[in-house]
């Protein structure tokens, strides 16, 4: 649809070219990365020792940082602190460093080498250095030459790539699949239960509590450290904001050019459509013959688009996309990645004014109707030369608040006198009230290295001035509360509230126990749960795949293990399972067996290729513990403070 080569966009597809290797390659080859990260100044340091070979630690933090990058773009908005941290990237990204490592020792031991013809094979394979399907010398040189590598360098990795997967293939060898592991594992994908469950949460329990103070006092005794004030600290501080240099800023017409080439993704021009679109929906388990009604309701209505009938009216009257109906079916414009696929495909292969056939997607039948087309690329500098004129305005109206702050800092860093750097540079002394570790700063808002430097701070002396969002911090210790454990009056509220809470949750828990004592005596939960007046609720009918999350409960890797392990003969689970903050008791009320005449050919192959790969993963997933479980490993302190941050 595009030439893939245009001159105003070669930055642009050079970095995307380039991508699609980092994809490919984000796991096994920290080199990949640009050099410089974290880290780099010290090519020698250690991130870990396998069997005596060292894992730098440069390589380890670009790993990270490709890894990290990966993830954010796959997640965007959603890839929070918290995500992060449950992630574990930095655990992801030194097992495959280590697991490499060991496969790369497995291939010495097994004699296992790649010729020259099978890398320059590999290598031209790579749809990043082919133009027109075809290696292109120039477009693997020009790729290479953006990330500053050179070829023996990435050939280098590439044949390290090759070696690895052939000792995967080694390991994978002599792998099968029986009938009989493909016939259990469609009875375990397709057999289906129905539970009966009792939800206890400890709210519906709180007025059971009965509080005094003796009880109170008691708790508070016990659990004091529960209601320890931490260490606390605040702050007095200057904030150089860099819209007070704007007018001392100058640059030269050179320093333009740089700007425009150091930040050209700020020019980007996103390939997108504008598109309109008139749905007809089809909700997931609709039966086949509403199905068949919708479609051909559909297709009637592709005839009168296809004949000249106009689009927005036949939208705004029969669409089921209430929201674009009202705009005659208007989507407006979107990018690659903004809807599902089926729909994205049809619409990025069609040309303006072109009307598609009935697209079927997990929302139902589309009928789109393209109408403007833009074509990826880069804003040539002169294009955007306001943009770039305001950009290394800002940037460097920014330095200068730095050097501003840095000025004051080395002046007065003996004295502490943020009072003297105030004034000198016109500037408001502003503080903070006390906060902790966990906690936000007044006027700052969460800051991790304003929060750990301030921590650490003695009397009348100066941090080094940190860049937030909103300027440059040049800050000093106005005030240190040590960490401490109140008097039971200043905290009674919170006390009372935690007894309540904690005697809640024992309550609840003891009335799920006395539930599942009842169902192991031969007791029915239904029954059960009307003698106590419990709610009783029901999953609907799951299989195996579901796992681990259990319909109208949640996520629970124990009770879906628990409920597929009972015999036939079994309905009660004799468990208490808390999850989602309330405790859950279950028994099987229905099993709907798996029918083995469903199990066709099609089938039967679709699951030898899913056991197949499961049975390879496994194996390769087995050689390697075996080879960690034999090695010496040594794990840095830096790295590990890294690997401890994301427990």
């Amino acid at each position: 649809m595009l030439d893939f080569v245009r001159n105003k966009q070669k930055s642009i597809i050079i970095k995307l070219a380039f991508a699609i290797i980092i994809l490919s390659f984000v796991i096994g080859y920290a080199m990949l990365s640009a050099p410089g990260g974290p880290g780099g100044d010290d090519p020698t340091a250690e991130a870990a020792v396998v069997n005596g070979k060292t894992i730098s630690y440069n390589d380890f933090q670009n790993t990270y940082s490709n890894l990290y990058q990966l993830y954010q773009s796959i997640y965007q908005d959603q890839f929070t602190p918290a995500l992060e941290k449950q992630l574990k990237l930095a655990e992801k990204s030194l097992d495959s460093m280590i697991d490499q490592t060991l496969l790369q020792e497995e291939a010495e031991r097994l004699q296992i080498d790649v010729s020259r013809k099978e890398l320059i094979d590999a290598i031209a394979q790579v749809p990043a250095f082919q133009e027109n399907g075809v290696f292109n010398k120039d477009r693997y040189l020009q790729v290479l030459a953006y990330q500053r590598m050179n070829s023996d360098e990435f050939e280098s990795l590439q044949r390290s790539e090759l070696i690895v997967n052939k000792v995967r293939e080694h390991l994978q060898a002599g792998i099968t699949v029986t009938d009989a592991e493909i016939e259990e594992e469609f009875r375990k994908n397709n057999e289906k239960v129905n539970l009966n469950f009792v939800g206890l949460t400890p709210a519906s329990f709180e007025k059971k509590v009965k509080v005094s103070d003796e009880a109170l006092q008691a708790y508070f005794s016990e659990q004091q450290e529960l209601f320890r004030v931490p260490e606390m600290v605040a702050l007095r501080y200057l904030q150089f904001e860099p819209q007070r240099y704007l007018d001392g800023v100058t640059f030269e017409e050179g320093d333009l050019e740089k700007f425009y080439r150091r930040n050209l993704d700020q020019f980007e021009i996103l390939e997108r459509i504008k598109a309109s679109h008139i749905l007809i929906a089809v909700n997931e388990g609709t039966d086949d013959k509403i199905r068949a009604e919708k479609r051909i309701f559909a297709e009637k209505l592709l005839e009168e688009v296809k004949s000249g009938k106009d689009f927005a009216e036949l939208a705004r009257v029969n669409s089921d996309d209430k929201a674009s109906a009202v705009k005659g079916g208007s989507l407006g414009y979107f990018t690659r990645g903004s809807m599902v696929k089926p729909f994205e495909e049809a619409a990025f292969n069609m040309n303006p004014g072109e009307i598609s056939d009935l697209v079927e997607t997990p929302f139902g039948y589309h009928i789109i109707k393209v109408e403007e087309y833009t074509e990826p690329g880069m804003r040539s500098m002169e294009d955007a030369i306001d943009e770039v004129k305001e950009g290394l305005r800002a940037e460097k109206a920014k330095q200068l608040a730095f050097e501003k702050a840095m000025d004051a800092y080395n002046i007065n860093r003996k004295s502490g006198d943020l009072n003297a750097a105030a004034k000198a540079n016109e500037l408001g002394l502003k503080e903070t009230g006390p906060f902790a570790r966990d906690g936000y700063i007044d006027g700052i808002g969460r800051n991790e290295e304003i929060i750990n430097t301030a921590l650490l701070l003695e009397e009348n002396e100066l941090a080094k001035p940190v860049v937030t969002e909103d300027g440059v911090i040049l800050f000093g210790l106005k005030e240190r509360i040590a960490s401490h454990i109140p008097e039971f009056a200043e905290v009674k509220d919170l006390v009372t509230a935690a007894y309540r809470a904690a005697e809640s949750t024992k309550l609840a828990r003891e009335a799920a126990e006395k539930l599942v004592a009842d169902l192991r005596d031969g007791g029915n939960l239904a029954n059960l749960a009307k003698e106590s007046g419990y709610k009783l609720e029901e999953t609907g009918e799951f299989t195996r795949t579901y796992s681990p999350f259990v319909p109208r409960i949640g996520t629970s890797e124990e009770l879906a293990a628990a409920t597929f392990a009972l015999n036939e003969e079994q309905t009660a689970i004799d468990q208490v399972f808390e999850i989602q903050n309330r405790f859950v008791v279950a028994d099987i009320k229905e099993r709907i067996a798996a029918d083995l005449a469903k199990l066709d050919a099609a089938k039967r192959e679709e699951l030898r290729k899913s056991i197949l790969s499961r049975k390879q993963n496994e194996a390769v997933e087995q050689r390697l513990a075996e080879l960690r479980n034999a090695a010496t490993i040594t794990i840095a302190p830096r790295t590990q403070s890294m690997l401890n941050k994301e427990k």
